[in-house]
């Protein structure tokens, strides 16, 4: 019985050592991300931390993602194309938040 709880510890670790496996976040459907960052965009309206330029702007860019999304998707969502526009949300995230936080008053 010492043995066999043993081996199972020792298994776990393994799987923990080894990057990606237990860490791997599940993917995000990009209409849930789109919807994400809509939200940010209309929070930051709110705030007064973007004004409505910066904020049609950026909602014009998730429009273009989701549009490229749907033009990856006639001919079947390839990994590298999921990991494509996977890149391309990153990125308009990070400029989402750098938008908000550029500490210029909108008011």
């Amino acid at each position: 019985m010492k043995k066999l709880t043993m081996i199972a510890a020792g298994i776990g670790i393994a799987f923990a050592a080894v990057p990606g496996v237990a860490a791997a976040a599940p993917w995000v459907s990009i209409d849930q991300r789109a919807a994400n960052i809509n939200m940010r965009i209309d929070q930051g309206l709110r705030a007064g931390k973007l004004n409505r330029a910066e904020a049609l702007r950026l909602r014009g860019q998730v429009r273009d993602l989701k549009m490229l999304e749907m033009r990856y998707r006639r001919g079947g969502l390839t990994m590298a194309e999921r990991r494509d526009l996977d890149r391309r949300f990153d990125r308009l995230s990070a400029q989402v938040r750098f938008e908000k936080h550029d500490r210029r008053h909108r008011w």
